[in-house]
């Protein structure tokens, strides 16, 4: 039985010659008792169709069925049915997780005897009960998302739809929080919508739609997807001292390959065709071995046929090829010896030490809390050190904070700049404040509009532009003056994979020019980019190498090759089972 049917629904925001269509004649089905996925890059449409199934918008075309309820006619009664938690849920953070838990209760009317049984369940579902009395501005970032589900839960729904409910979610909350949805499903039947930018989580559904600028590209199986890159599929091995992300470069410049991405040491590569690989395999220096097709790789055939050809280069490659190289400097470009903060009695990065070589990407990895961003803070000289040794660029961060600011780039966690601005006076600005003047300024903002892709958005208000296109936009600011270091905080967190891999083109390209560069990701895969890579947990180093190194700690299945998610599940495991013992 279907509990949401939509039939050539449509939908356009704005007014006269500046409307846009969001969705355009999208049909698909949600069935009960099962996950249904949306998937798609960057404005394809997945949170308006999602907000209008929750009757929180109404279409302006076709019908849209919602547990038998035409929801353009009765949208409170869909409301008042389902369970709608949006990519950022309203939890109060100056109440207790308890509080939000009854403040929600209250809000949809939910009886004493109900609350009384529902309330334990959830505790014990989303493993927060020993947490009730702590507020939710103290959670960490996956706590915070399973408050959040549990809130959307409390009322019992008969629909749950999910907008990136792990979006800047660790591996093992986001495994936590699929299991606590996939026994919804398995135990109470409950039928479940979620649009995510994991597609390893898309894999997994039952179901899935394909969305790309509002429109339907798939609608079905995951396996249907999956399909489109049978016998396309390769892996590709470096040759000699090359790397796989330098590899990477090469081929994405090829007409023949729709796809390359570095995974556990070698490459991934898609072709635009079914076929022999030897040409690929000739351009490599290495012989390509056929690999089974994943979802992701079928996505990405969709994609590319739906967008431009795959034989135009990728963005940036042509301003990344004639970019000079910066010219090298002696030391190391960060040395961290003992790093200690401190908040009150709190210890929120606990000694930990590493240094990072000019011109290298490196990586730091951790659940959240583990005092990633803190560390972050302190390396850019925005949060004063309570213990240890900091040199930055030649700096010391515990005297020189300012002169080293100079040096560095930083890119925060969430979208910073100033949303009212268009995207050149925000260049116009962050140009001023690192003193750029005269020619050079106009020079730098000319370069950062060409290099990003952002001249037809000059005028656009920063707050209207589609995810990829603002962390392209913070990028830029944070490159104008031109710096030796750049620090991007979960710059992907939320990103879809196209946006992705243009961003790693990019950091690549800076990377090769000689710029170091310090980046903190929840998506594993990505720390296949870097050269090195330490994870952290409570506030301390667990494990830190090259990739590889790192890779060979995690514990897959028999006869499988670890992932870098294997072992950084793994690494935080073992060192909480190893602390629960000694406590």
């Amino acid at each position: 039985m279907s509990v949401v049917v939509a039939s050539r629904v449509g939908k356009r925001f704005g007014q006269n010659h500046r409307q846009f269509e969001a969705l355009h004649d999208v049909s698909l089905c949600v069935n009960a008792g099962e996950i249904t996925a949306l998937a798609g890059s960057d404005g394809a449409g997945k949170t308006t169709l999602i907000r209008l199934i929750a009757g929180l918008l109404p279409p302006d075309a076709g019908q849209l069925i919602v547990l038998g309820v035409d929801v353009a006619a009765a949208p409170q009664e869909v409301q008042r049915r389902i369970g709608y938690m949006p990519q950022r849920f309203g939890l109060y953070e100056d109440l207790t997780v308890r509080e939000n838990l009854s403040l929600y209760a209250d809000l949809h009317g939910v009886g004493a005897a109900e609350r009384a049984r529902k309330h334990p369940e959830l505790m014990e579902m989303t493993a927060l009960g020993p947490f009730q009395r702590r507020l939710a501005g103290q959670l960490s970032g996956g706590m915070k998302q399973k408050l959040g589900l549990a809130c959307t839960l409390v009322a019992t729904p008969e629909l749950l739809l999910l907008d990136e409910p792990t979006a800047g979610v660790d591996p093992l909350s986001r495994r936590e929080l699929w299991e606590i949805i996939r026994g919804l499903v398995a135990h109470e039947r409950l039928p479940v919508l979620v649009s995510t930018s994991y597609l390893d989580e898309a894999d997994h559904c039952d179901q899935v739609t394909v969305l790309n600028r509002g429109r339907v590209l798939a609608h079905g199986a995951p396996g249907e997807v999956t399909r489109l890159a049978e016998g396309r599929t390769f892996m590709i091995r470096p040759a000699g001292a090359e790397t796989p992300r330098g590899l990477q470069a090469r081929l994405l410049g090829s007409p023949a390959v729709i796809d390359a991405t570095p995974e556990a040491g070698q490459l991934r590569a898609v072709l635009a065709d079914a076929g022999d690989a030897t040409p690929i395999g000739e351009l490599a220096g290495a012989s390509p071995t056929p690999a089974d097709a994943r979802f992701e790789d079928g996505f990405m055939v969709l994609l590319r046929a739906a967008e431009a050809s795959p034989q135009d280069p990728p963005p940036g490659a042509a301003q990344a090829a004639v970019a000079p190289r910066r010219a090298p400097r002696d030391g190391p470009a960060v040395r961290v010896r003992g790093l200690v903060r401190r908040f009150g009695d709190f210890t929120a990065v606990d000694h930990i030490s590493f240094e990072v070589g000019r011109g290298e990407i490196f990586g730091l990895l951790g659940p959240n809390g583990a005092g990633k961003t803190t560390t972050f803070r302190m390396l850019c000289g925005l949060l004063a050190v309570s213990g240890g040794e900091l040199c930055v660029g030649g700096a010391d961060m515990r005297r020189s904070r300012a002169a080293a600011r100079k040096r560095l780039g930083y890119v925060a966690q969430k979208f910073s700049l100033y949303g009212a601005l268009s995207v050149r006076e925000n260049l116009e600005f962050f140009a001023s404040v690192y003193g750029l003047a005269g020619t050079r300024r106009r020079d730098r903002i000319a370069w950062a509009l060409a290099e990003f892709e952002l001249a037809p958005f000059a005028t656009v208000p920063s707050n209207e532009l589609a995810g990829g296109f603002k962390q392209r936009m913070a990028m830029a600011c944070a490159l104008l003056h031109e710096p030796e270091i750049l620090f991007l905080d979960e710059p992907t967190s939320g990103a879809d994979a196209l946006a992705r891999r243009d961003f790693w083109r990019r950091i690549n390209a800076l990377a090769d020019q000689g710029e170091t560069v310090i980046v903190t990701t929840h998506f594993m895969a990505e720390a296949e980019y870097c050269d090195r890579i330490a994870i952290l947990d409570a506030g301390r180093v667990l494990a830190e190498g090259r990739p590889a190194e790192v890779r060979a700690l995690g514990r897959p299945g028999e006869g499988e090759t670890p992932t870098m998610e294997d072992a950084f599940i793994a690494i935080v495991e073992r060192s909480r089972g190893a602390g629960a013992q000694a406590a």
